[in-house]
């Protein structure tokens, strides 16, 4: 994969680059298993971080596409893919509350937390709530 800063989000999102938008604090791709869907990582303390080391990008922790058919799992490290291991339901839903519950630490409230990962229609809407209604 290659990276690619951006102010916005492309519209059609290209197979294999990462757009990256520092300003909104976001990167989006094409699923790496081909299924062309799109996945839009927030860069948040409760989220993803990215690291940029001056020729590639890593996030961690992992991309888990858990409410996708394909349901792949994945981490980007350096601009490459690293295939992770496939999880069943119940690992799966481990994760999911781990997220909730660090997301409701560290923001001090129980709401539910936003899916991790999911179109960027829905996560560009709900992303511009958020930043402004606080």
């Amino acid at each position: 994969m290659r990276h690619e800063f951006v102010e916005f989000i492309p519209e059609t999102l290209m197979e294999g680059i990462l757009y990256v938008s520092i300003e909104y604090k976001i990167v989006a791709h094409l699923c790496a298993c081909g299924c062309k869907r799109e996945v839009v990582t927030p860069i948040s303390p409760t989220d993803w971080e990215l690291s940029f080391n001056g020729t590639s990008i890593s996030l961690r922790p992992s991309v888990g596409n858990w409410d996708f058919p394909c349901k792949s799992h994945y981490f980007i490290t350096r601009n490459s893919i690293q295939w992770a291991g496939t999880f069943n339901k119940q690992q799966i839903e481990a994760v999911k509350s781990i997220d909730h519950k660090k997301k409701s630490i560290y923001y001090g409230q129980e709401d539910e937390p936003t899916e991790a990962v999911v179109t960027s229609e829905g996560f560009f809407k709900r992303w511009l709530s958020f930043l402004f209604n606080k």
